[in-house]
């Protein structure tokens, strides 16, 4: 239960609004060197940016033709730290680039790119690059377009396969360090006397409770709500009248949207980046759960960031690019299984192409517009948010006048920190696989490293919690009980969209829903209009956010209900 009353009782040393990565990672941080913090979150942790991103942990080649070369020099440095910090979430991945010589930057410009990326990286423990020859590329990827094709370069990054999990990791460390962790509680207002946001005016999305969240007299505010920072900032208010905070634009977001199909015949067993062949625009096909990510799109967005959806002129647009790099895929719109899209955080840069935008993250004191206490974040990357943490901690200690203590982040493991060689690994599966298959038990420890014993444990007292949720993923039922139990879910999207990946890998979940609340009805005691709110609200994010052809693909989810055993509902 999620105690206002106590929270209001509180005062904090630091209040940070925006529970996507960089939030979370302020809330860690400085959780971890004492500060009294709270983290609030309008909707669920990781929920919008960094649930839309391409998934790679990755120093940013391209951003060297921007000449950005301290950031993509920190950015493999954060990836370095990340590899053995989260060695259960962060992989390496092998990168393969196809070099043409009419539709792709010159050979020589991408080789000195390899070579200048392998400098950055002296620290680095993935192998350096490799370039190819047009003979050895044709021989290592013969279904590739090879018009024009004058050879290839190999380099390694990083994959998060469950950069939602990345976040979330982060918050519960925050969490076991003392702070105060809340998601579906939306700030309305920011209050401020003289030059200095005083308390917050909160309210319970789930309830409709409201609540104020009160700073010590010395107290920091941190906005790092991505896309939505200049909405926090028009929130101010001043002797009980409107007064917003500011007034430039501070964000200037793109948006990019990415689609998920299933094998296809000439794709590739390693990620290709590729340049578009219609407009040169870099993305990405990358293996991913069984399946294919495509993605990004960067066009200049101006909205609301919560009514986001890839559009038809998108998902056209990366299937035909990915038909012409490799003819045979003939990909269309039926192939597709899932999209997503999401804005990026990025400074207001009008007059700019969308892919010349700065990646480079700004703290915004507005101290400049009248008010001491709080800062903005413009911009941050999935890979640097540890760093950006660090950063804005410090300026928080500088702030308030104390002296820094240093940041354990570097060093410290995520809760789920684990080798594959592990031997607990080894011992789980002597211990369950009598009732759990070994398949399940290793996807366990794929998604949630050595929090995998935890859920584990849940089919000690409850022996059918370790049965599997649909017979064509390996997800358990124990799976569902812990996102509720211990991972803040509040909602079927949280679990089946960020939680895990069922939503994605299952037709969009639309199949499984039945079970998915069967489990919660059972062991978590929802009640039947919790239970039915639930599956209206799941549908409707899925058909605004996420399914190109609703009617379709639900039509397909209803015809496959009907031909099982279906699990009583009420």
């Amino acid at each position: 239960m999620r105690d206002f009353q106590s929270i209001q009782q509180t005062t904090y040393d630091l209040i940070v609004i925006g529970g996507g990565v960089n939030g979370a990672a302020v809330a860690r941080d400085a959780a971890l060197r004492g500060l009294k913090t709270i983290l609030i979150e309008k909707g669920d942790f990781a929920g919008g940016t960094s649930s839309w991103s391409t998934r790679l942990i990755h120093g940013g080649l391209r951003y060297l033709e921007y000449f950005e070369v301290p950031l993509v020099r920190e950015s493999l440095r954060e990836r370095e730290i990340l590899l053995h910090t989260a060695p259960h979430l962060v992989k390496p991945l092998l990168l393969t680039i196809p070099i043409y010589k009419e539709r792709s930057r010159p050979y020589w410009k991408i080789w000195a790119g390899m070579c200048l990326y392998d400098i950055l990286s002296a620290d680095k423990t993935v192998p350096s690059h490799r370039m190819l020859s047009s003979a050895k590329f044709k021989q290592l990827f013969p279904s590739l377009d090879a018009e024009g094709l004058v050879g290839g370069a190999q380099y390694y990054d990083g994959q998060v396969t469950y950069a939602e999990r990345l976040c979330l990791e982060n918050i519960i460390d925050a969490d076991k360090a003392g702070a105060t962790v809340l998601n579906y509680v939306k700030v309305t207002q920011l209050n401020r006397q003289g030059d200095k946001v005083t308390h917050l005016t909160c309210k319970d999305v789930l309830t409709g409770e409201e609540f104020t969240v009160k700073g010590q007299d010395k107290c920091m505010v941190i906005n790092t709500s991505g896309p939505w920072v200049d909405y926090v900032c028009k929130l101010g208010i001043r002797d009980g009248e409107n007064a917003p905070i500011g007034k430039t634009q501070k964000i200037g977001g793109t948006k990019g949207s990415h689609i998920v199909v299933a094998p296809f015949p000439g794709a590739p067993d390693t990620s290709l980046y590729v340049e578009a062949k219609s407009d040169g625009r870099p993305f990405f096909i990358i293996p991913w759960l069984g399946m294919y990510l495509i993605g990004t799109t960067d066009y200049l967005f101006e909205g609301t960031p919560d009514k986001l959806k890839a559009d038809n002129e998108e998902i056209d647009y990366l299937l035909q690019e990915t038909n012409y790099i490799i003819p045979n895929a003939n990909l269309r719109r039926d192939d597709v299984k899932f999209t997503y899209s999401g804005v990026r955080p990025l400074p207001n840069a009008q007059g700019k192409k969308a892919g010349s935008i700065t990646r480079s993250h700004i703290l915004f004191d507005h101290s400049k517009e009248g008010v001491k206490n709080l800062i903005s974040l413009i911009g941050g990357k999935l890979t640097t948010y540890r760093k950006v943490g660090e950063e804005i901690v410090d300026k928080v200690y500088k702030k308030l006048g104390k002296t820094a203590p240093p940041c354990p982040t570097e060093a410290q493991p995520l809760p789920g920190a684990i080798l594959a060689n592990d031997p607990r690994i080894q011992e789980a599966v002597k211990d369950y696989q009598e009732k759990i298959a070994s398949s399940s038990i290793d996807h366990l420890f794929k998604v949630y490293g050595a929090k995998a014993l935890d859920v584990l444990a849940l089919t000690k007292s409850e022996p059918k919690l370790g049965e599997l949720i649909t017979s064509e993923l390996p997800d358990i039922k124990a799976q569902v009980v812990y996102a509720v139990r211990y991972e803040y879910a509040q909602t079927l999207v949280d679990i089946a969209r960020r939680r895990t990946a069922i939503a994605m890998e299952a037709n969009y979940g639309l199949q499984v829903l039945d079970s998915l609340i069967h489990i919660l009805k059972t062991y978590c005691h929802w009640d039947e209009y919790k239970c039915a709110t639930a599956r209206e609200n799941y549908i409707n994010y899925m058909k605004n956010k996420c399914i190109p052809d609703f009617d379709t693909v639900n039509a397909e989810a209803e015809s496959r209900n009907c031909d099982r055993e279906e699990v009583p509902l009420f």
